[in-house]
């Protein structure tokens, strides 16, 4: 069942959203070579502690991975898709690229967000990928109006990564979000006719997630059963925001 928000929840949503967002332009600032992808986690559990919020992702149970996650961010570097887990030892070097995805939990509602941050100088076929994959996050939350339909964010993720000579990852997917982490929709970066494709409403609240590989679509999933990673080796790149639909259009809960 897909449920709507009500004025004063998405206030909270908003609330949320906006630690999200402070907290993933600190990490943004940090990402520099040197730095291990565990300085970032220490960086952002700070914050969260500090503001009084929960993490939404550490403890969460993954029926696929059998076990809970260990981390409060997600840090994928270069052909790591999502859920890369931090690491000490993981030195970001110049010419990488780590998507940095995070969650908190505040006042029992929930705010997500993800951004893919260079390393230095990267290589321009690299920093196209980032670019059209943010591209895409934004030509979709465009189409976040009461009335369109699921099926118009994820076919136009699909058809502006396609044209750009990209590939979306299939199996793994946005979502719905409120009082719990994942809620119905679910929200594919392709239209999957499998899938229901529901008129959007006010209240509705979407995290809209285009993954996207530089080469195949396919992925692979590593032997810590929770980093999904290119299965050709490409590099990857994923943005992320909150995103409600309300009478003015859409509200992106996950930045100013």
């Amino acid at each position: 069942m897909i449920t709507r928000k009500n004025a004063a929840e998405l206030e909270k949503m908003r609330r949320a959203g906006l630690l999200v967002y402070e907290i993933l332009q600190r990490l943004k600032e940090m990402v520099r070579e040197g730095v291990t992808t565990y300085d970032l986690e220490v960086a952002a559990e700070r914050m969260m502690t500090q503001a009084g919020a929960k993490s939404a992702f550490k403890g969460y149970y993954a029926p696929s991975a059998g076990t809970e996650y260990p981390w409060v961010l997600c840090t994928s570097v270069n052909d790591e898709i999502i859920h890369g887990m931090p690491n000490p030892k993981r030195q970001l070097k110049a010419g990488d690229v780590v998507s940095i995805d995070t969650g908190v939990q505040l006042e029992g509602y929930f705010g997500d967000s993800a951004i893919t941050v260079p390393v230095g100088e990267i290589a321009p076929a690299v920093q196209k990928l980032l670019d059209v994959t943010r591209e895409s996050l934004e030509l979709a939350i465009a189409k976040v109006a009461a009335g369109n339909r699921l099926f118009d964010i994820c076919g136009t993720v699909e058809r502006h990564v396609q044209l750009n000579g990209f590939s979306v990852v299939r199996e793994f997917v946005g979502h719905g979000i409120g009082t719990h982490l994942h809620e119905e929709p679910q929200v594919p970066n392709y239209i999957d006719r499998r899938n229901e494709n529901p008129r959007l409403k006010e209240g509705m609240v979407l995290a809209i997630e285009p993954m996207v590989n530089a080469g195949r679509p396919e992925v692979k999933v590593l032997a810590d059963k929770w980093t999904a990673a290119t299965a050709d080796g490409s590099f990857a790149a994923h943005f992320e925001h909150c995103v409600a639909v309300t009478a003015n259009g859409p509200w992106v809960l996950t930045r100013p």
